[in-house]
């Protein structure tokens, strides 16, 4: 399991981000496709996607000279589960919320 600091902290760059989630959506990609729209140089990409397997939450496979990249899900899921995890903190803090807005309206 990842841990959860570096796999936020990698998140938190814009382009990591856009990096999971175009290989969320479009599956295993090599690195030229994730270089692609993003005017960046292909070194710049590789510190990105170092940065994303260090943290657990892409992998790379070698299919010949080409390097692919797809998502690992397990450093997924674990950002999932630790979500998940903290919805009734979230939904206990809103309803204590909405019921201080309505007595301060009562008043």
């Amino acid at each position: 399991m990842p841990d959860l600091v570096t796999a936020f902290s990698a998140l938190s760059d814009s382009t990591r981000l856009g990096i999971v989630e175009q290989l969320m959506s479009q599956g295993e990609l090599p690195a030229g496709d994730l270089i692609e729209g993003r005017g960046m140089s292909g070194a710049a990409i590789s510190r990105h996607l170092k940065v994303l397997r260090q943290a657990g939450l892409i992998k790379q496979r070698a299919q010949g000279p080409q390097r692919l990249y797809s998502i690992q899900p397990d450093g997924l899921r674990a950002i999932a589960d630790w979500t998940i995890s903290k919805r009734e903190f979230w939904e206990t803090s809103l309803d204590r919320l909405e019921t201080a807005i309505l007595e301060d309206e009562e008043l």
